[in-house]
């Protein structure tokens, strides 16, 4: 079947040059992966490799991809209001700029209006555009921190938050309605300016997010001493992140050879702010200049990670670390300034430490736990906008992949307002307790107890691999196990039954349906198991509470270890 497909592509006179040069040379197994299936579009957007075929992604898989979602924006909201638009950021990669005007062209043939960026911009600043400009939608090209040889489509629903699975069900519907894809009509961009179908988005925006950002700060007039070294990893924060610590007045310290929007990510192996390999440039000048507090962004500018110096080297916090300090510091300041409030609410997800949640309830504030995916915080940012009866208040959220957000204006991921809280948070220790941020962890799991988590990733590739994943998790399912490790399961939640098992009593679960379980067991201990959305692998993840640091993270590793050697055995 697929080689019928691949013909079509290869006879089609009007083939991309790009497409048509990637289908030369190729073997019979390279052709067959590339078009023995489509690309999949999840609820989660689309994520793959650049190249020719239906399981690459190329003009033409993107041209399904905007069809399907400009068939939606009709159906949802009707001609009328097509004048709203979409507005469409990219990131630093191969073919991002591109993808973004084929978006646009897509769009312009169904009369929907594009804002664009003239140049890369961060997620962020897209989920906040979006609702700046009363958009239908937004779109961002990007592959996050995967290699240089991927790139994706991720869409924002008109509050800037991805869109949840039941609106993205029907999106991928209309996606999937689209057999030929040479058939999807475009337009010009020439007729697109023409007939003012693009606008285009630029220093008025950016100055909007970033006034926006600055009302993160807490103590905005603070001295700022600190050295603080950032890099952006080739990305999308390059510009605005310096901008943003250099005008609220920081010591800022760019790394000169990562400020370069390199496609091919030449300085790093895979440009991850979880990695701490990623840091070496950043150590180098940090060494050079003193710096105390190292700053990493991913190339789309949602994720941050931190290095912080501690006598004499430099230590790399966890998400979950980075989180608890950022909530602690809110927090504790926000009740000294007299504005904590009164029905305030952090939230996170199911697999983050518990340590950030134990600090919030102790500052009373509620805690949400969400399925993983910002955009489920999103949404729940959202409907404690739309509830007026509670009048609760959004104080944080957070996952343990590095993502925070701090104020709601932007409804995913933003790095920009974590870099500016944590580089706050750094200073003032600094100015006032004479502690670098690690002595402030320190302190808190001294009060709090010793948190650590951890986490596996299991590959298994293509369908086999897939159908590997699928049994390890109705084993799991199924197995009527009561303890693990030699340890009895107090808690089993199963999100894809919705269910709760709890002291031999069964509770509903009200989070939208996903394939992912989590046990509790009698010692506090916690892993879940959960498959990827974007990749092929199943992720183990675990956490602890020890009497140190030590003993936590020994425990964390011996807890993935058993898990991990349970689920190898499963045939």
């Amino acid at each position: 079947m697929w080689k019928k497909i691949y013909e079509t592509w290869l006879n089609y006179k009007n083939l991309d040059s790009f497409v048509k040069k990637d289908l030369v040379g190729k073997t019979n197994k390279e052709l067959e992966d590339m078009f023995y299936t489509d690309l999949s579009f999840g609820t989660g957007g689309m994520r793959g490799i650049l190249g020719a075929g239906t399981n690459r992604l190329n003009i033409y898989t993107i041209r399904r991809a905007n069809n399907g979602l400009a068939k939606y924006l009709v159906k949802t909201y009707g001609k009328h209001q097509l004048s709203r638009g979409v507005v469409i950021a990219h990131d630093n990669r191969l073919m991002s700029k591109e993808f973004s005007k084929e978006s646009a062209r897509v769009l312009g043939a169904y009369g929907i209006k594009s804002y664009l960026f003239h140049d890369l911009r961060p997620t962020p600043e897209l989920s906040f555009a979006v609702r700046e400009t009363n958009a239908l939608a937004g779109i961002v090209i990007t592959a996050s921190h995967n290699p240089a040889a991927y790139n994706g489509y991720k869409i924002y629903d008109e509050y800037g938050c991805q869109y949840t699975p039941d609106y993205a069900n029907e999106i991928i519907g209309y996606v999937n309605e689209t057999k030929d894809l040479f058939s999807i009509k475009v337009l010009d961009f020439t007729e697109l300016l023409s007939n003012d179908l693009v606008e285009f988005l630029d220093e008025e925006m950016d100055k909007a997010y970033l006034d926006k950002v600055k009302t993160v700060a807490l103590h905005p007039g603070l001295k700022k001493p600190l050295n603080i070294v950032f890099t952006p990893l080739h990305g999308t924060s390059g510009y605005l992140g310096v901008r943003l610590l250099e005008e609220c007045g920081y010591l800022v310290h760019p790394v000169k050879e990562q400020m370069v929007n390199d496609p091919y990510f030449s300085t790093v192996k895979l440009p991850n702010p979880e990695d701490a390999a990623v840091f070496e440039l950043a150590e180098e000048l940090g060494n050079t200049m003193n710096a105390e507090l190292l700053i990493a962004t991913d190339p789309d500018a949602d994720r941050l990670g931190i290095g912080i110096l501690y006598d004499s080297k430099y230590i790399y916090l966890n998400g979950n670390q980075t989180g608890a300090l950022m909530i602690y510091y809110l927090l504790n300041e926000k009740k000294k300034l007299g504005t904590l409030p009164k029905k305030g609410v952090v939230f996170n997800t199911v697999v983050t430490s518990g340590l950030g949640a134990t600090i919030a309830k102790s500052f009373g504030m509620d805690v949400f736990s969400t399925l993983t995916g910002f955009k489920f915080i999103g949404e729940q940012a959202r409907f404690l906008e739309e509830d007026d009866e509670e009048e609760r208040e959004f104080v944080f959220g957070y996952e343990e992949s590095y993502g925070y957000v701090v104020k709601d204006f932007v409804r995913d991921k933003d790095s920009l307002q974590a870099m500016l809280l944590i580089s706050e948070a750094a200073t003032f220790y600094k100015n006032t307790q004479n502690k670098t941020l690690y002595d402030k962890l320190l302190d808190i799991f001294e009060e709090y107890g010793y948190y650590f988590e951890g986490l596996k990733n299991i590959h298994l590739l293509g369908k086999t691999g897939q159908e590997k994943i699928a049994q390890i998790m109705n084993d799991f399912r199924e197995n009527s196990q009561v303890s693990y490790l030699g340890k009895k399961v107090v808690v089993k939640e199963d999100f894809e039954l919705s269910k709760r098992y709890i002291n031999g009593e069964v509770e509903t679960i009200d989070l939208p349906v996903s394939n992912v379980m989590k046990f509790v067991l009698e010692d506090k201990s916690w892993f879940v198991l959960r498959p990827s959305g974007t990749e092929p692998k199943l992720k183990i993840y675990a956490g602890v509470i020890g009497s140190s640091l030590e003993e936590a993270t020994a425990q964390v590793d011996a807890l993935l270890e058993g898990i991990n050697l349970i689920v190898a055995a499963v045939k």
